[in-house]
């Protein structure tokens, strides 16, 4: 019989479901490490030394729990939330708290038994909270040009506002460099980032976050990778009365997807692989959009294909070709 510990993880609290076979359990605890370790001990006081520990994944505020759970012993996944709503729209749950939260993901996890995660490497834990620094940085900004765009007229508000994005504008800079400096100071990013780079489309700083964002090696394809980005289609199709436009399904990583965009509209101009794909749906009739989603996808493959074989991009490779088929 195995012990399931379904975690909703707030700011500031963990809401706690245990089922231990016919038994369910409850409790919360402050989302700090020091109360880790009071969870920690009310899991043993309830004869759970061992135990399958399931949260969903939401970055900054789960991960700490999650890598002091981790190294406590205890077998951790974390999944994608969209997976836990799809979960409780199935059992027709008609109310959200954070202890019914709980309860579910526990239920989603006794069912589905999702794969166990391991922290990721220190170097690769850094770079992930750089660049997240840096989209921080760069929406501040984008807030501060709207507000200066909006028709303020007061002199000393259009100063301030002008001098708080120059000093952004700085900001950013060191940050990107200081992304930059940690790559070259670790051998395994990059040349990771040289076999991104050679890949038409994918600038040093795409393939910084990619790298940041994706933990590669945990895939074994590239489809897994666009579903882990929400770029995999998404039908809407049920007998003759609905059959709605296909679109991306969004049920995963958006950062991921915002630091494709820009490369993508790249790639599908000028990389031998992506543009003659894009140029054929243009033909048939596709948005605009339809081919920037397309070139996206291609960029995930492709990325999976180099780190894959751990040589850089060129269209005439056939053992490239084999890895992102």
């Amino acid at each position: 019989m195995e012990n399931i510990v379904g975690i909703d993880v707030g700011k500031a609290k963990l809401d706690v479901c245990v089922l231990k076979g016919e038994q369910v359990m409850e409790a919360q605890f402050d989302n700090n490490a020091k109360s880790f370790g009071k969870l920690r001990r009310w899991l043993k006081k309830n004869g759970l030394k061992a135990a399958a520990v399931c949260l969903e994944a939401t970055g900054m505020y789960g991960d700490p729990v999650a890598e002091y759970l981790h190294e406590s012993g205890y077998t951790v996944s974390i999944v994608n939330p969209a997976r836990i709503k799809a979960f409780a729209d199935s059992q027709l749950a008609r109310n959200k708290t954070d202890k019914l939260d709980a309860r579910r993901i526990a239920e989603f996890c006794k069912l589905h038994r999702p794969a166990p995660w391991t922290p990721p490497d220190p170097a690769i834990k850094e770079l992930r909270a750089i660049v997240r620094h840096l989209d921080d940085l760069e929406k501040m900004r984008q807030q501060e040009r709207n507000r200066l765009a909006s028709g303020v007229d007061s002199d000393t508000v259009i100063d301030n506002l002008t001098a708080h994005i120059h000093f952004l504008d700085e900001q950013m800079e060191q940050v990107k460099q200081r992304i930059q400096d940690h790559i070259d100071h670790h051998p395994d990013l990059k040349r990771q980032q040289d076999l991104l780079v050679s890949i038409k489309g994918i600038g040093a700083l795409t393939a910084a976050r990619l790298l940041a964002e994706i933990r590669f090696e945990a895939f074994d394809s590239p489809r897994q990778i666009v579903a882990y980005a929400g770029l995999n289609p998404r039908w809407f199709t049920s007998g003759s009365s609905i059959n709605k436009p296909t679109r991306i399904s969004k049920m995963g990583r958006a950062s991921i997807r915002a630091a494709l965009y820009y490369p993508a509209i790249s790639a599908k101009r000028h990389n031998p692989l992506i543009k003659p794909l894009c140029d054929r749906m243009t033909r048939d009739g596709h948005s605009a959009m339809s081919c920037v989603v397309a070139a996206m996808r291609k960029l995930l493959h492709l990325a999976f294909g180099v780190l894959k074989s751990g040589l850089p991009f060129d269209p005439n490779f056939t053992h490239i070709q084999a890895q992102i088929a």
